[in-house]
């Protein structure tokens, strides 16, 4: 009984986790966001350290606000919910001007403005002040990581198309002409477009594919049944 108590809850977390990685990413599925998705990815790094620092606020106000939802008067909620997302990013943001002040200059006033992000002040209301810490934690890391993700790749591609390289690495030789465009906002549009693009499309296939097979099995069962009742007949 408690071995499946355990796994229904480990499933319910792994839930909770792959949700915002994939059905509920936030750059790249729900397309909420958007400012720092066009604003810094003009680098894989700048990409991967963004989502890293849109992790760290998601978890810690997530957290904060699942352990005390039940002590927060209800009509002060959201003003209480922006003070605790505002000293998350001023800890994120201190700790990032400190470890890494070269990237946290490149990044600018985007990592301040992580509090005005829809997706931190959404997914303390709508799950945070709904759910327990563990649940909570775990959806602040799925969300977190479907950040990074989409960021990341987002910035790669643009840092490959416009200098043929991936974090500071040479991927493209001689040959290849740099395309200044794709360091600049329309690049970033373009880019952002392609991906979203390429996943609908892949998205659609898959279920395209789930829904043949799906009939293919039925109308496997009914002929099966068909020849069953024919061999009773004779």
């Amino acid at each position: 009984m408690a071995d499946d108590s355990r796994g229904g809850l480990i499933k319910t977390l792994a839930g909770d986790v792959a949700r915002g990685i994939w059905a509920e990413n936030p750059p790249l599925r729900m397309l909420i966001g958007m400012c720092p998705v066009l604003a810094i990815t003009t680098a894989a790094i700048n990409g991967l350290i963004m989502g890293l620092a849109v992790t760290a606020v998601l978890l810690i106000t997530g957290v904060i606000v699942s352990a005390m939802h039940r002590v927060i008067p209800d009509n002060v909620r959201i003003p209480v919910f922006v003070v605790i997302i505002a000293t998350a990013v001023t800890v994120t943001d201190m700790t990032l001007a400190g470890l890494l002040p070269a990237v946290h200059d490149a990044l600018g006033i985007f990592v301040p403005l992580i509090v005005v992000n829809c997706i931190i002040l959404a997914r303390a209301e709508a799950f945070a002040s709904k759910h327990g810490v563990m649940r909570s934690a775990a959806d602040a890391l799925g969300m977190g990581l479907g950040e990074i993700w989409g960021l990341t790749l987002i910035a790669a591609l643009r840092e490959l198309l416009a200098r043929g390289t991936i974090f500071g690495w040479q991927l493209l030789g001689d040959w290849f002409t740099p395309l200044g465009l794709f360091s600049l906002p329309p690049g970033a549009f373009l880019t952002l477009g392609a991906v979203v693009a390429g996943l609908n499309a892949a998205v659609r296939v898959a279920q395209e594919r789930a829904q043949a097979r799906k009939a293919a099995g039925m109308a496997g069962a009914r002929v099966a049944e068909a020849a069953g009742m024919g061999g009773g007949v004779r």
